[in-house]
């Protein structure tokens, strides 16, 4: 717990100048946290600041375009340089684009869902990794458990009802086929079949989920983080939805309040990642937190199982050093012109 007389612990949260990113940042200030705001527009960032009134003491703005590598490498350089400790990783920024006809393309030449939801993040966490883990005890500015947290979906859970909807497709990496072939076009998915831009984003986000199990088993004993993702329930009204249909955002929010229950606002989600991130009822490792599909008054979180890719130990080993050769692969393709590409700030 902070006290007035300890050190502010610090957070990284990316994606944090609007929707779940940004209301995660005001729960962790309200906390007695600092907080490093990463995101796409900086400009949007400080407008977010005044549009929440938050502490100006506590939060910091930097540019973070989680789709560019390059960016990704420079944003590390800087944060790994500072004196500040590290002590959590917030990975929320996400992009969706379910109504894509042909697919958009990264500065690297990766898909871009893929490349700023998972690769993105996945070369963020490996070059913050030693940061975050200090002198290996786990603990950080007034004893803090140091915590490295990423937002998940139900939609990427095949063990869930929400994972199981065949519209476009369940999430499904395939044997990774797309990323042993270098992810490259023609290649898009990550299964190495046809291009579908809502599948896309549910396979990132199982990836992002699934790398959440192989940090823990690489890192958990040997720096004393806690690596865990969660769903924090629909948030049906967040910006990550901007590039749907204009009649979908209209009925979705409307769907989950009045039909299924699932809906959660965008301060909920924000106290529910920010809980993920500070709570000691959070201090579990390895594993992914949920709410469930239906909103109930006083329901406490639990340990939600994933789906069998997303446990699947070989699975994440070989995604793990897949992802790991794209990165590292990605600085031979520097300098490649790419197409403008929509923010990536919304929260998962």
């Amino acid at each position: 717990m902070v006290t007035a007389t300890s050190p502010k612990p610090q957070a990284i949260v990316t994606g944090a100048s609007s929707g779940i990113g940004l209301y995660t940042t005001a729960a962790l200030v309200k906390r007695g946290w600092t907080v490093v705001m990463a995101v796409r527009d900086p400009a949007k960032g400080e407008k977010a600041i005044n549009q929440l009134d938050l502490d100006r003491r506590s939060v910091t703005v930097l540019p973070l375009d989680l789709s560019d590598l390059r960016c990704v490498r420079a944003f590390a350089q800087a944060v790994a340089a500072g004196s500040a400790p590290l002590e959590a990783l917030v990975c929320n920024a996400a992009v969706y684009m379910p109504t894509l006809k042909a697919p958009l393309f990264s500065p690297q030449g990766y898909e871009l869902s893929m490349a700023t939801n998972h690769l993105g993040h996945f070369l963020l966490i490996q070059l913050l990794l030693d940061k975050l883990a200090g002198d290996g005890s786990g603990k950080g500015s007034g004893g803090i458990q140091k915590r490295l947290v990423v937002l998940g979906t139900v939609t990427a859970n095949s063990k869930e009802l929400g994972g199981k909807i065949p519209i476009p497709a369940p999430a499904d990496l395939g044997d990774l086929t797309g990323f042993a072939d270098g992810f490259q076009a023609p290649v898009t998915m990550a299964d190495g079949k046809a291009f579908k831009p809502g599948k896309a984003y549910k396979d990132s986000k199982l990836c992002n989920m699934i790398t959440v199990t192989e940090l823990h088993r690489r890192f958990h004993r040997q720096t004393g983080v806690v690596f865990a993702s969660l769903y924090p329930g629909c948030v049906a009204d967040s910006p990550l939805f901007r590039h749907s249909f204009k009649v979908f955002q209209r009925v979705f929010p409307w769907f989950q309040k009045r039909i299924t229950g699932g809906y959660v606002s965008q301060p909920m989600a924000g106290e529910r990642v920010a809980e993920v991130v500070s709570s000691e009822a959070f201090s579990a490792s390895g594993v992914h937190w949920s709410w469930g599909n239906r909103q109930q008054r006083g329901r406490q979180q639990f340990i939600q199982e994933l789906s069998e890719q997303g446990r699947d130990p070989a699975m994440a080993k070989r995604l793990w050093e897949l992802s790991t050769r794209l990165v590292a692969e990605s600085v031979q393709s520097e300098g490649k012109p790419g197409p403008a590409q929509p923010s990536a700030e919304a929260g998962a």
